[in-house]
């Protein structure tokens, strides 16, 4: 596993397939604030429930320069049904053998129901506008973090 990525840190590049047929480069987005998250698996109750949060917020957070980029291991194909089945609007990205998690510290060893496993780390990291870490959060519950996330971006209030 990668180290975690802290604030100052160069985010690394990476390229994706989206749940649209296409791809997206982080460094096209260079000139916009990017938060990037990290999640285990579409369509299961938490990551459902974080997708949802984040797309009800799109707005917000684009009106205030960010674009949203969830990432998982699932195959494009499965994040299309996500994204048809829940009615998301943020960008989901298809990351099969995990190489930008493990760049982003974003898999590896956590616990799950008491035991010790190896998989995706729940994670959001905020990208700046020159491709800096401005922040990352590691361990994230699923529930509540967008609500975090706007109160540590200094978003509350901004509808």
């Amino acid at each position: 596993m990668a180290d975690r990525l802290t604030k100052g840190d160069k985010a690394p590049d990476f390229t994706l397939s989206d749940d649209q047929g296409g791809s997206v480069t982080l460094s096209d987005l260079r000139g916009r604030k990017v938060i990037v998250y990290f999640y285990p698996a579409a369509m299961t109750p938490g990551c459902t429930k974080q997708a949802c949060d984040f797309s009800d917020n799109l707005g917000t957070l684009r009106g205030e320069g960010y674009e949203v980029l969830g990432i998982s291991p699932d195959k494009p194909e499965k994040l299309a049904k996500f994204r048809d089945r829940d009615g998301l609007s943020i960008t989901l990205l298809s990351d099969p053998d995990k190489k930008v998690m493990d760049e982003y510290g974003a898999f590896g060893e956590k616990k799950l129901y008491g035991k010790t496993v190896e998989g995706v780390i729940r994670s959001t990291v905020v990208v700046d506008e020159d491709g800096t870490v401005s922040d990352a959060w590691y361990n994230v519950k699923a529930t509540g973090h967008v609500a975090k996330l706007r109160r540590d971006l200094g978003l509350d209030g901004k509808d």
